[in-house]
């Protein structure tokens, strides 16, 4: 057909499909090459674990898709989801992570390569992994408000054991001298396995872990758990309270989780990997997974990010200005 010859109304609608035929392809491509899952931990890890999990029922929900993860751990989290706040925004790069890269981190660092709500675009809130208290069974608080009689019976005599200064177990820590009113030594680890080793050992007396780490020395009698951190129980640790409930008013930290992108995703791509991650939580077979790994699923849909964020990283900043935490 000779354009030229054709009414300008004509030629106008002919250019315009054109135009839409050659962009509708490269769009309904997506995805067609191997997307990749960015997890901010070392391998093997109980982080690196969820994330595997997650990625492959993902791929599931996409059939044809190619998921690769790879691990960009160090820094805190703070390397791989600078990684991903860098990638194009095209759906081919995604980031496995929690509220220590959203929140903490933004509380703690003032120079940081991403910002949690400018950078990155959530998908889908998967779910959380609550700290527990526990102290090591020689010590006579047998409850939360023993506990806390003994701490102020002895201001400065007590400390409790977290697996690095900066991490979730450290700010629990914090909240908790600073809510409950005590004066407990932080005496940091490297790490969740040296920490719990000192508890064990009696070396320490008191620490905040994940329920991951916690439940089997629980259920050994090797440790004993005052308190969970969430605002909801555990199922693996039936009978043991929240923190809210055994007297500390209002206590929550709990380690979410989530995948997000870089901002900025054609609106196609974004509905399909958000329609992905909502059909992959509502699989039971996801969820026990995730259980079985430790961690506690709830889909929450991706407003909840920009909603957690905005709530949490002021109280968080709050918390390091009262606290006085310092990071090297």
């Amino acid at each position: 057909m000779r354009l030229a010859s054709t009414p300008t109304w004509l030629r106008a609608g002919i250019l315009a499909l054109c135009m839409l035929l050659s962009v509708a392809p490269a769009s309904a491509a997506w995805p067609d090459r191997p997307i990749t899952m960015v997890v901010p931990y070392p391998p093997g890890g109980a982080a690196d674990i969820i994330g595997r999990i997650v990625t492959r029922h993902l791929a599931l929900q996409l059939p044809g898709s190619t998921w690769v993860v790879e691990n960009k751990a160090g820094a805190g989290t703070v390397i791989g989801a600078a990684a991903v706040a860098q990638a194009a925004p095209d759906g081919y790069t995604l980031l496995f992570s929690g509220n220590t890269t959203y929140t903490l981190n933004p509380a703690l660092k003032s120079n940081l390569p991403y910002e949690p709500l400018k950078s990155f675009e959530s998908l889908g809130l998967l779910g959380g992994n609550p700290l527990v208290l526990i102290v090591h069974p020689s010590l006579e608080a047998k409850s939360v408000q023993e506990l806390v009689a003994l701490a102020k019976r002895d201001p400065g005599k007590l400390s409790y054991a977290s697996f690095g200064v900066g991490t979730t177990s450290h700010f629990a820590g914090e909240m908790f001298k600073t809510m409950a009113g005590v004066d407990i030594v932080h005496v940091p680890y490297k790490g969740s396995a040296p920490a719990m080793q000192d508890l064990m050992a009696g070396q320490i007396k008191i620490a905040f872990d994940t329920s991951i780490a916690s439940a089997p020395q629980i259920a050994a009698g090797k440790v004993r758990a005052l308190a969970l951190t969430s605002t909801y129980p555990l199922a693996k640790l039936p009978g043991v309270p929240t923190l809210s409930q055994a007297g500390v008013a209002g206590f929550d930290l709990t380690a979410w989780i989530g995948v997000v992108a870089p901002r900025g995703l054609p609106d196609e791509v974004r509905r399909k990997l958000v329609k992905a991650m909502a059909d992959a939580m509502a699989q039971p077979a996801l969820r026990d997974e995730l259980q079985k790994a430790g961690m506690e699923p709830f889909y929450e849909p991706p407003s909840a990010y920009d909603a957690r964020v905005e709530k949490e990283l002021p109280a968080m900043r709050q918390l390091v200005h009262r606290a006085r935490i310092v990071v090297d």
